[in-house]
């Protein structure tokens, strides 16, 4: 008795299949329809895509062009408000998503050149700015592609912490910045209160210097200041950490 060996086939084959490819299509970015780019960026959130460079490129879309109104929204802050609480992501993760885009859009002809994408690190594109005031342009696309995000962080920076600590200076009820009289104190205030707001404008000037953001609350009094700053840190920290 012969034995049937089913679906044998000794002719040509056609060719396998080939697996998706691992970049990602951009097509919701770079749409002018509002609501397409909203669900694609609801999607990437999700993990449905996996484009953070996409999905930065699409919240700058909605912002450049102004497309959160097709949306129903008064600005592109209340937009990113509600997508933050809606899919229960921190606001500070979203914006540095629309940094993520801006800065594309801004550098795209230079990214496109060094076929920058997903798999290069797209958190390093926030900092290409700072790295161009220091370091030459050819130079910054080349470690943008090949630098870790840290190394990035560090090149960005390197210039300035080699250079003095700071350029602000207090002379009397004088503050400069370098040699450029700022601001002047009204010699009647008293010495309490010239201390406190000379310490402020320090630490605004140094901050600028720095390329650094200041924040600045009001507090009701020293236990709630203490209690704040601890609080502040433990976020700062923990955003870091996902940076």
């Amino acid at each position: 008795m012969s034995k049937i060996i089913p679906n044998q086939y000794d002719g040509p084959r056609p060719p396998a299949k080939r697996l998706p490819s691992t970049h990602i299509s951009l097509d919701y970015a770079n749409s002018d329809d509002a609501a397409e780019i909203d669900a694609g960026i609801r999607e990437t959130i999700k993990g449905v895509r996996l484009s953070i460079l996409a999905m930065g490129l699409g919240l700058a879309r909605l912002k450049e062009k102004s497309l959160f109104i097709d949306l129903n929204y008064h600005s592109m802050n209340d937009y990113l408000e509600r997508l933050c609480d809606e899919m229960k992501i921190e606001r500070s993760t979203a914006h540095n998503w629309l940094y993520i885009g801006e800065a594309y859009i801004k550098y795209r002809r230079e990214l496109e050149r060094i076929e920058f994408s997903d798999a290069d690190g797209p958190t390093k594109l926030p900092y290409v700015d700072r790295a161009l005031e220091i370091h030459e342009k050819k130079e910054v696309f080349r470690k943008v592609k090949e630098a870790t995000l840290r190394e990035f962080k560090e090149y960005a920076k390197r210039m300035e912490t080699a250079a003095p600590t700071s350029k602000i200076k207090v002379v009397g009820n004088q503050l400069f910045v370098g040699k450029k009289l700022a601001i002047t104190f009204a010699p009647e205030l008293d010495s309490k209160t010239r201390k406190y707001l000379t310490d402020i404008n320090v630490k605004a000037g140094e901050a600028l210097q720095a390329g650094e953001v200041l924040y600045m609350t009001s507090l009701y009094d020293i236990e709630e200041l203490r209690r704040f700053e601890r609080g502040a840190e433990k976020v700062k920290k923990e955003i870091r950490k996902r940076r």
